[in-house]
C-alpha cells in the first residue's frame, strides 16, 4: 500500500484514469490518502477524511511513508478560515489556498500559513454562519471550493469546518444522522434531502431559519422551503422535490 498527500491548492478527482473524465470530486491543500492502485500516469485514491474513492494525476501528489500518513491521521484537523488566504514555502514562494483547506499539513509539507484558523468542533449555531461564507459561490460538479461547489460538497464542507464528518455524495449523507418527520421540526443547520424522478438522492441543502434553505443550485443561493421542496425565489416555481430531513448533529 502506498499513501499521498495534497500539496497544491485544489486537485481534480477524476472517476476514470483520464484528464476528460468526469470529475467527481476534489483534494484541497494538505488532504491525505492511500493510494489504491497506481498506473503510469494515474493513481486510484481513497481519501482519508470521508473514504471517497477516484483517479488523480500522479504529478499532481507527493508520495509519503505509511508512518507519515499514520501521523497526519492521527494529528487534529486545523482548517484555513478565510475565502482564500497563502502558504508560504522555504524560499518565499507563495501557494493560493481556499477556504477548507487542511493547513495543520503545512508544517509537514515545510509550508508557512498565518491566515485565520478553523479547528475543534463547533455549536450547531455556527453552521449557518459558516455557510454564508460561500454564498453566491457557483456550482460546479464535484467542487469543493468557494470558487465552485456542488451541493454536497457544500453541505460538506460547512460541516467540516465545523468539526464534524459528513461523507461526499448527498446519497452517502442521507444514510447519516436521524430523520425528522416535519420541517416545523428542524433546526437551523440541518440536511434537507431531494430525489429526482427515479427516487435516487441528488440534492442536498441546509436548513435556515423561517423556512428558508441554503442551497448550491446554479450558485450557492437563499430559496424557500415547504413540504413540497425547494421553492426557488426567482422563477416562482419548485425547483427540487424534498424527500427526507436529517440530523446529524
Amino acid at each position: 500500500m502506498q499513501y499521498g498527500i495534497c500539496n497544491l491548492s485544489i486537485v481534480p478527482v477524476r472517476m476514470e484514469p483520464n484528464e476528460h473524465s468526469e470529475m467527481t470530486s476534489q483534494l484541497l491543500y494538505g488532504e491525505h490518502f492511500k493510494v489504491l492502485e497506481c498506473r503510469k500516469y494515474w493513481s486510484r485514491i481513497r481519501v482519508a477524511f470521508d473514504k471517497f474513492e477516484g483517479w488523480i494525476a500522479n504529478n499532481q501528489y507527493l508520495l509519503i511513508e505509511e508512518a507519515q500518513y499514520s501521523q497526519l491521521q492521527g494529528n487534529p484537523i486545523a482548517l484555513s478560515g478565510d475565502l482564500v488566504e497563502v502558504i508560504y514555502d522555504q524560499n518565499n514562494n507563495l501557494l493560493p489556498v481556499p477556504l477548507g483547506s487542511q493547513i495543520s499539513a503545512a508544517d509537514f509539507l515545510q509550508g508557512f500559513y498565518d491566515g485565520s484558523i478553523r479547528k475543534g468542533k463547533h455549536k450547531k449555531e455556527k453552521i449557518i454562519e459558516s455557510a454564508l461564507m460561500y454564498l453566491n459561490s457557483p456550482f460546479l460538479w464535484g467542487g469543493k471550493t468557494p470558487f465552485g461547489i456542488d451541493s454536497s460538497g457544500f453541505t460538506q464542507m460547512v460541516y467540516k469546518l465545523n468539526g464534524h464528518s459528513l461523507k461526499r455524495t448527498a446519497a452517502e449523507q442521507s444514510q447519516q444522522g436521524e430523520a425528522l418527520s416535519f420541517i416545523e421540526e428542524s433546526d437551523p443547520g440541518d440536511l434537507a434531502f431531494f430525489d429526482d424522478d427515479e427516487g435516487q438522492i441528488v440534492h442536498v441543502g441546509l436548513i435556515m431559519h423561517d423556512h428558508h434553505i441554503i442551497h448550491s443550485y446554479g450558485k450557492v443561493r437563499i430559496d424557500r422551503i415547504d413540504h413540497t421542496g425547494i421553492f426557488n425565489t426567482d422563477t416562482r416555481t419548485h425547483t427540487h422535490k424534498l424527500r427526507v430531513i436529517k440530523r446529524v448533529i
